[in-house]
């Protein structure tokens, strides 16, 4: 064989033919030949089969409709399931941990595998009873009343309220001691104060100064809607004015009880006893006249009769038997807002449930806090503060309205949940407001498009073809002037007051008033942007305006309400025209008519007697009769006599010719001497003050 292989092909070939047998064939080739395929079998398609693969997934049969936070026993429901199949199973998955049926899922996840492990798949959908549930889960509403079991006695919250410049503010700080009213602007309180005063008896007391003047109504309002006692200072030399009437009203509407302290009994024009008498016919029943409410003549500012003042507050605190619960998440009113430069967002807020303490987390309406300091109203830290404490709260990341209530929250995850709930709550109640307005301007439009439309049909195609773009509504040559205004105050209770004043603006036909921005807190420079785009006046009301005044842009600073008023209604008056005013100088009566020709044309001329005053050719006249002008002109001629002359002196007798006289005149009719005077005009906006 290993010859063979050494030989080449052809020679194999044949020497294979010479040297093999004839009876046994040798086949040498290497090529293994295949069954061909028959006709059928070419014609028949081709068959793969593989065998089955091993899984080790479990096969998933049925669904199951599921939401955020539902409860075990929905899930059972919903996977049509036994509630303890279901229980049975969660002790099989990671974060899991409670089995009762009331338990809410609110892990997606732990929910799916719990649903995977039934063998079932699940499909997410919307709660059965979806606004329940938003507002159980994301709003925070106020406990429940405490057991009187759980409550303990507290302090009373007693407000200071009356007509302005009454003396509130002096009997404060006689009983604290300290000096606020010379400090106030214009001696009158601009924002209501709080503050807590230890008596004589080592009692606590919070004070509320709330202002007396009528633009603070609002802030007054929420004095007495967070106070158990209110005192009513009626100075005895004034009487009831005006504010006594309003703290009467808002005590009976909130149904607080009122003490009556007659003040400056040291005047000489004191009157107690007609004091008494003026309160009494506002509905008062005041002790010693058949009534309840007590009466304590007082001198704030010589501390007379102070101490029996107390005594009252006390013994009434007492027959009240107030309490309040001291555990538990906190709640209370924002009584006042503010904004630090060097601290930030400051509210002064009454405690009136549980104990506020460092790091709680705080919502009022739709502003949060993280608790970062708490402060009484000397700027001392506080650890705590219990029921009945104002306090100063320092942490707030949006500023709090004034009367706004505040509730603790157990985390920061839950006031970002509360606080997207409110705002979108308030965007689909302004929606629901504005819809009205919307429907009505859409009704005007279609009500004005329908008479165009019909005008347009009745007129042809081609006469009513408009040109040129819309006209706009408030045309650049508005011959109307504007006053826009900027309005920076240092609280939020000022600049709800300064609001509520320009609200009562009525002038809009002589001169548009624009509020621009509003807000609390120093001018800025984003302030100064808007007043240069608006040609704005920024009105700083006891705030810096040092970026103002340095970028030249019109800023007034004030700090009584009086004055920037004053100031406002004197910038709107600049900008209204001057009236031409007529002053008349003489009167003369009409004696008799004669008619005089004149080269071709016949003229009239007045005999006249001046019966007032002095009549100059100068200047205008106008003839009446019975109180209706019929004429109004100058003079060709005036003579008194045979002469030429420019003024008749009073009881003198004359003849006036005027120019183009076109009407009838007869004897007895008045004519009158006048001049056109330009007169200051002023706006007719009175804000009640």
């Amino acid at each position: 064989m290993v010859f063979l292989r050494r030989l080449p092909w052809n020679l194999i070939g044949s020497w294979n033919r010479q040297y093999v047998a004839p009876s046994r064939r040798i086949h040498t080739n290497f090529v293994y030949l295949k069954r061909r395929k028959t006709a059928e079998e070419r014609k028949s398609q081709r068959i793969i089969e593989y065998s089955p693969k091993k899984s080790n997934k479990i096969t998933l049969s049925g669904t199951v409709d599921v939401w955020r936070n539902m409860t075990v026993e929905e899930l059972a429901k919903s996977a049509q399931k036994s509630l303890e199949h279901i229980q049975e199973v969660m002790l099989y998955v990671p974060g899991a941990d409670d089995l009762e049926s009331e338990t809410r899922l609110q892990d997606l996840k732990v929910i799916k595998e719990i649903v995977e492990k039934c063998g079932m798949k699940m499909k997410i959908v919307a709660p059965p009873d979806s606004s329940e549930v938003i507002v159980k889960d994301k709003d925070v509403q106020p406990r429940p009343p405490a057991d009187p079991e759980d409550m303990e006695p507290r302090h009373p919250i007693v407000t200071v309220m009356g007509h302005v410049d009454h003396g509130k503010t002096t009997l404060l700080d006689t009983l604290r001691g300290a000096s606020v009213a010379a400090g106030e602007a214009g001696g009158i309180t601009q924002h209501i104060g709080a503050f807590t005063v230890e008596l004589e008896s080592g009692e606590k007391v919070t004070f509320l100064d709330t202002p007396g003047h009528a633009a603070f109504s609002a802030m007054r309002a929420r004095g007495a809607n967070c106070t158990d006692i209110i005192v009513l200072v009626v100075a005895a030399d004034d009487g009831v004015m005006q504010q006594t009437k309003e703290v009467v009203r808002l005590a009976e509407e909130a149904k607080v009880a009122v003490i009556v302290a007659v003040n400056k009994i040291d005047k000489p024009e004191a009157d107690i006893e007609r004091t008494k008498q003026g309160l009494m016919q506002l509905g008062l029943t005041l002790e010693g006249h058949g009534g309840d409410i007590q009466v304590v003549p007082i001198s704030a500012l010589k501390g007379t009769n102070l101490t029996e003042l107390t005594e009252t507050i006390s013994a009434q605190a007492t027959m009240m038997g107030l309490k309040a619960d001291f555990k538990g998440f906190v709640e209370g009113i924002v009584i006042e807002s503010r904004i630090d430069k060097f601290r930030g967002k400051l509210s002064t807020t009454i405690v009136t449930r549980g104990t506020l303490r460092k790091g709680a987390i705080l919502v009022s309406g739709v502003a949060f806090a993280k608790v970062r300091g708490l402060f009484d109203h000397t700027g001392k830290p506080l650890e705590k503060a219990t029921p009945g404490t104002p306090v100063e709260i320092l942490g707030w990341r949006d500023l709090p309205l004034a009367g706004e209530q505040v509730l603790e929250v157990e985390s920061e995850k839950k006031a970002g949940s509360v606080l997207r709930f409110r705002k979108n709550k308030q965007m689909e109640e302004k929606a629901e407001g504005d819809r009205e307005a919307i429907l009505k301007k859409e009704l005007e439009h279609l009500e004005k498009y329908r008479a165009e439309r019909d005008a347009r049909r009745k007129a042809g195609y081609f006469r009513s073809r408009q040109k040129g773009p819309r006209q706009k509504e408030i045309p650049d040559d508005d011959p109307t002037p504007c006053v826009n205004v900027i309005l920076k105050g240092d609280v939020h209770g000022s600049v709800e007051a300064i609001l509520n004043v320009l609200d009562s603006y009525d002038d809009f036909e002589k001169c548009r008033l624009n509020i621009v921005h509003y807000g609390v807190g120093n001018v800025s420079e984003g302030d100064v942007e808007l007043s240069k785009t608006f040609n704005a006046i920024i009105y700083a009301f006891s705030v810096d305006s040092f970026v103002a005044a340095k970028s030249r842009v019109p800023v007034r600073d004030f700090n009584v309400i009086y004055h920037l008023v004053n100031d406002l209604k004197e910038e709107i008056s600049s900008k209204l025209p001057p009236l031409e005013v007529e002053e008349v100088i003489g009167e003369a009566s009409i004696l008799q008519i004669f008619k005089i020709t004149e080269g071709k044309k016949e003229v009239t001329v007045l005999g006249c007697r001046c019966t007032k005053g002095v009549l100059k050719k100068k200047l205008q006249y106008k003839i009446v009769r019975q109180n209706e002008v019929i004429y109004t002109g100058v003079l060709d001629s005036m003579r008194h006599l045979k002469n030429e002359v420019d003024s008749v002196k009073n009881d003198t007798e004359c003849g006036l010719k005027p120019r183009d006289l076109s009407c009838e005149v007869q004897p007895g009719d008045v004519v009158q001497c006048f001049t056109v005077n330009e007169k200051t005009q002023t706006t007719s906006w009175d804000p009640g003050f």
